[in-house]
């Protein structure tokens, strides 16, 4: 470059003379020199165009290229186990005969032989063995599963109490773009690895009302389900679990932190026995960002005895954030029964701490029983009309009472033996055959208790409901 523009002008002195442009000549020279040199200091070209690092510049900062994961993976291969589904009892022992066979993946959490794979893996399976990395051997039972969140824990038979385990880490400390290795069986092929990064968070796949999958790239096929996903600290982030048929390099994984909630109820209850609150929520913003607000307390909940109230905002359960309605529900629900948990609530412009009992959450049917049907909160009742279309089935005359449709768990009601099914005909000695006329008896009863005629089948008596 720089010979290039000497020659050009001193071809030009030469045809034109040396005089006063020899004097030009100098001047372009030393201020063609002077922007290379400051080029080459701002370690780039194009001026204010664009910027270039050059050889000397500095790194991105937090930024460690990556260099082999072999270490990280020769420590954490020992915790990863192959687990096989027999899906039909075996003719000839346990690897005899023509059973048919269900692989799969899953990691050791504790040197006992607690194991942690995916529900859909062993859902049909007639027995169970997991293989070791070492080659060793163990057939499995099944300690609980929850088909909601494809999450179940197997312990392993005659366990020697020290077993390789891997640790868990934090998913909600992940971020998009952080280096992640699957390890599992895909398609039978032993303790294969693939990594990848971190694609998104919080993914929702419409499979249920627990959805909230990580996605990455690195490659999960049949067989990965039920394997760990590890960091780049040799944790535990997720569970693999799921690929996306319409393209590739699109995995999904349980978050680790969901199935750490999870594990003490599998263990305790051998399914996923769900708390409830007994509140309605929508979604709402506070001073602090997103939060879940209370809507609705029901009469005698949970929620209502541990004083939460309608306009209270939820910002978190037990330590843990709350920002949706979602995230609520998945923290209490995997929560068991009788839990005693810790809610971070707003109200009024200051924040509070509320500790609640939790009660075994109702089926969905009587979930939307409650959010459709009449209620009698201070007894913890929910009520139908006995309509004509109602009372032709049961065998009643229409407006013959008021029929109870659910019954809140924990509620006066519930502690009295009220059930569903059970026709209320009186209250206070007053008839009733509406809901109103119910609601109108309750609130206008002077007693501490509310006593009802009840028809059960061929069966009529008296019960005293506490009105709380």
């Amino acid at each position: 470059m720089h010979r290039l523009f000497a020659l050009s002008l001193s071809i030009a002195a030469t045809a034109t003379g040396a005089g006063e442009l020899s004097d030009w000549i100098a001047a372009q020279a030393r201020a063609h020199s002077q922007h290379l040199q400051d080029v080459q200091k701002k370690g780039g070209g194009g001026g204010s165009l664009w910027r270039e690092r050059g050889s000397a510049g500095p790194l991105l900062p937090d930024f460690v290229p990556p260099t082999s994961l072999a270490p990280l993976v020769k420590a954490v291969s020992p915790g990863v186990v192959n687990v096989s589904s027999l899906l039909d009892a075996p003719s000839s022992g346990l690897r005899g005969g023509n059973a048919r066979r269900s692989l799969g993946s899953g990691f050791i959490i504790s040197p006992d032989g607690f194991v942690v794979t995916n529900s859909h893996v062993i859902a049909s399976a007639q027995s169970i063995l997991v293989q070791l990395a070492d080659g060793r051997e163990y057939l499995a039972d099944v300690v609980g599963r929850d088909a909601s969140t494809d999450v179940a824990l197997l312990r392993l038979e005659g366990s020697p109490g020290d077993l390789p385990t891997v640790y868990l880490g934090d998913s909600d400390a992940l971020e998009v773009g952080d280096w992640v290795v699957a390890i599992g069986n895909p398609f039978g092929l032993d303790h294969s690895i693939s990594h990848g990064m971190i694609s998104a968070k919080e993914r929702v796949l419409g499979i249920g009302v627990f959805d909230d999958f990580i996605q990455t790239d690195a490659l999960i096929n049949p067989g990965n389900s039920g394997g760990p996903l590890f960091n780049m600290r040799g944790e535990v982030v997720g569970v693999n679990t799921a690929i996306m048929s319409q393209g590739q390099g699109i995995g999904f994984a349980v978050p680790i932190n969901m199935v750490k909630e999870l594990i003490p109820n599998l263990r305790d209850n051998g399914k996923l026995a769900r708390g409830w609150l007994g509140v309605n929520i929508v979604e709402g913003v506070s001073a602090h960002g997103k939060g879940a607000v209370v809507s609705d307390v029901f009469r005698g909940s949970p929620a209502a005895q541990a004083g939460l109230a309608p306009g209270d905002r939820v910002l978190g359960v037990n330590g843990a954030t709350v920002q949706s309605f979602q995230q609520l529900l998945r923290k209490i629900s995997f929560l068991a029964p009788g839990t005693r948990a810790t809610l971070l609530v707003e109200r009024d412009g200051r924040q509070l701490e509320l500790t609640v009992t939790l009660a075994q959450r109702p089926s969905s049917r009587m979930l939307r029983t409650l959010a459709e049907a009449d209620r009698a909160d201070a007894l913890g009742l929910i009520l139908r009309e006995l309509t004509a279309d109602l009372a032709r089935p049961l065998g009643l005359e229409p407006r013959s009472g008021v029929l109870v449709a659910g019954v809140i768990p924990g509620s006066a009601a519930e502690q009295s033996g009220l059930r569903a099914g059970d026709l209320i005909t009186e209250a206070n000695k007053r008839q009733v055959r509406a809901v109103k006329e119910l609601q109108a008896a309750v609130e206008a009863s002077d007693a501490d208790a509310v006593l009802l005629r009840l028809r059960r089948g061929d069966l009529v008596r008296y019960v005293a409901v506490p009105v709380r």
